[in-house]
């Protein structure tokens, strides 16, 4: 078993972790082709003086630098539980099921650990228990899937329902049978002891790592003051991966939301209530107060999609006009009071008369009062529109119509309910930095003030003037021009055919990924993979299998996305990726660095494209064996003064601005 040096206390945390990742260390013994990386040894050093000094460390580690083990090691060694959050699902698969077992056994230790997802990934068992009762359960496609659910909790340790392969991502009636906090009835539920969140929170406060992910760490936040809905357990310690995405993550968990699906699973929730006859009284004032709720939000959310200002597309965000909220507060004040009656409904009808020594009010009728009164309170809120911390917008995405509330600034909040409650924090990324500086980073997540700030930053591991060019065309029209798409189309294409497909092309609009699509698709001769024809990891599947694969994407395939080897050779992005000033929140946030005195588009537009342009372009180069091209199809890049800052901030690959320099590269 290797010998790795013990940790009495935290003063000999640094020479533990050092000797792990020495040269003929734990990790260089253990691990095959394990490579000792300086980068990752210095990532190492800093989380552990970190976890000796306590204070928040920012750490930028580019491709390649092994940053996972480099968090992972300390943490381990430190003997405190710490609170690992990354970005997305498969990153944590991958730190609890590979990373971790891996070091466990490299370094000769016992390390426990708990995976922790958003609660609607989990079954409630008393929910499903009603569900089966009811005459939803006769109904397809319940019939078709409950007997596959059936034999699965009856058997299944965690409740996760990805334990199922077979279930469809969009199954109808899921969301009634999860563990939602809005779900919820807490410690009043009959089945809380054997729930299989509150195993699952019994368990990770048993463990040394907690795994989550960055939307679980802000909804566990967001209902941190409820007594349902928590299952992080407190941890004093925690690792932030992709850090970049926390502020996005953050703004869409502490904002407040009302739509008319939301309402309409109120409804529902009132008619099963009703069929498991639940009231101590008639039913009847119960079943009236749920019709009465139908039928003002049909009202209030039919006259709320008519208030946008002209015509718009079907999927859209607008911000709030106040004079038209104003002709629609009426309708929704009538709906938040039919809210206010079905609370008093259901404890006038289902609480049985003083001194009857009856039963107490039903856990499920408790449940609705509570999220009746949620949704009422909410409602008002967003009706006022006048907390001057928020911006106001409406969302419609095909029939749905939700009315929101967004933080425009969540360094405070992230502050007071992250940074506040831990002793130390380390917050990594490959992208972090813009021409060097963590300031914007900084101030954005609000890290200043909450103890001493360190900062490193380092560099790719990778050969970037070997394993790289980077094109930029020498004539390209202005992005706003309409010739724009026909000349994206046509570099594209030329770029393709020496690239023999191979590629991701990053748009940052449908509409002009529909455009180029029509013009490169007919011409094309490689296979074509679509954003939107297939879920995500059925088109990363289908390209990294099929030989000269080209994938048209837009935002979502920016970042967390991982193609190593030949298969991904070239990464084409067709416009620098400005957030639109007319989204409502980009453009809440310009007005207030412009209250500020600050310059909008230089100190927070520029940035924030930066750090997305880098992500996206570092989907390319994820291994020391892989080569290719990096292309950025607008000329802005070379003809604006802020052009600048986007190449001192992306890789060191030499720039060509010939196709033939192309051929070469891969001659």
């Amino acid at each position: 078993m290797p010998e790795v040096p013990p940790v009495p206390g935290k003063a000999s945390l640094a020479a533990a972790v050092a000797a792990v990742f020495a040269d003929n260390g734990p990790l260089a013994r253990a691990v095959p082709n394990f490579e000792p990386r300086e980068g990752q040894r210095e990532m190492a050093a800093k989380i552990a003086d970190l976890f000796e000094q306590r204070g928040v460390l920012l750490a930028e580690a580019g491709t390649g630098t092994g940053k996972t083990l480099a968090y992972l090691v300390p943490a381990i060694l430190s003997r405190h539980r710490v609170l690992v959050s990354t970005g997305t699902k498969n990153l944590q698969e991958q730190v609890y099921a590979k990373d971790l077992p891996l070091l466990a056994g490299a370094l000769g230790v016992n390390v426990t650990a708990t995976c922790m997802k958003g609660r609607g990934n989990y079954l409630c068992l008393h929910r499903y228990e009603s569900f089966r009762e009811s005459s939803e359960a006769g109904g397809e496609p319940a019939r078709h899937w409950l007997p596959l659910i059936d034999r699965w909790a009856s058997r299944s340790q965690t409740g996760d329902r990805a334990e199922i392969e077979e279930l469809p991502e969009d199954l109808p009636f899921w969301s009634g049978i999860a563990a939602s906090s809005e779900n919820c009835i807490g410690t009043e539920c009959p089945r809380y002891e054997d729930c299989f969140v509150t195993r699952l929170r019994r368990r990770a406060a048993e463990s040394d790592i907690v795994i989550v992910n960055h939307h679980l760490l802000c909804a566990d936040a967001a209902v941190r003051q409820s007594a349902y809905g928590e299952v992080i357990p407190g941890c004093a310690y925690a690792v932030v991966d992709e850090a970049h995405q926390l502020e996005d993550v953050a703004t869409q968990y502490f904002g407040l939301a009302v739509s008319n699906h939301r309402v309409e699973a109120l409804v529902r929730e009132g008619g099963r209530c009703l069929t498991l006859d639940l009231l101590l009284d008639t039913p009847q004032e119960l079943r009236r107060s749920i019709d009465r709720i139908r039928e003002r939000a049909l009202t209030f959310f039919g006259a709320l999609a008519l208030s946008r200002p002209g015509a718009r597309a079907l999927e859209e965000r607008v911000r709030v006009d106040p004079q038209a909220l104003a002709e629609v507060a009426e309708e929704g004040l009538l709906l938040a009071g039919a809210l206010d009656d079905l609370e008093a409904t259901i404890h006038l009808t289902g609480t049985p008369p003083a001194g009857d020594g009856g039963a107490p009010l039903h856990e499920d009728l408790l449940g609705l009062s509570r999220r009746a009164v949620e949704l009422r309170d909410q409602l008002k809120f967003l009706l006022r529109a006048d907390d001057p911390d928020y911006v106001y917008f409406l969302e419609t995405r095909g029939r749905t119509v939700v009315l929101r509330g967004a933080p425009i600034d969540v360094s405070a909040t992230l502050r007071e309910l992250l940074f506040d409650r831990m002793q130390a924090t380390v917050l990594t990324s490959a992208t972090l930095t813009v021409e060097g500086s963590f300031d914007y980073v900084r101030a954005r997540l609000g890290v200043d003030g909450v103890g001493p700030v360190g900062l490193v930053r380092l560099p790719s591991e990778f050969d970037y003037a070997r394993q790289a060019i980077l094109y930029l065309p020498r004539r390209m029209p202005d992005p706003r021009s309409p010739d724009f798409a026909d000349a994206a189309a046509r570099e594209t294409l030329a770029i393709l055919r020496r690239t023999q497909g191979r590629a991701f092309v990053l748009f940052t609009s449908y509409a002009t990924l529909r455009a180029v699509r029509a013009i490169v698709e007919p011409a094309l001769g490689f296979p074509l993979f679509v954003q939107g024809s297939a879920p995500r990891s059925t088109l990363l599947g289908r390209f990294r299998s099929t030989p000269h694969a080209v994938l048209f994407a837009t935002s979502s395939f920016w970042q967390g996305v991982d193609v190593t080897g030949e298969a991904l050779s070239c990464v084409i992005v067709d416009k620098l990726p400005f957030a639109s000033p007319s989204d409502p929140i980009t453009a809440a946030r310009m007005e207030a660095v412009q209250l500020q005195g600050g310059d909008p588009f230089s100190e927070y537009q520029v940035p924030l494209a930066v750090l997305t342009l880098q992500q996206g372009l570092g989907r390319l180069i994820r291994h020391r064996q892989d080569r290719g091209v990096l292309a950025v199809l607008d000329p802005r890049l070379q003809t604006k003064g802020y052009g600048r800052r986007f190449l001192d901030s992306l890789p060191p690959a030499p720039v060509t601005r010939t196709l033939d320099d192309i051929d070469a590269f891969f001659g």
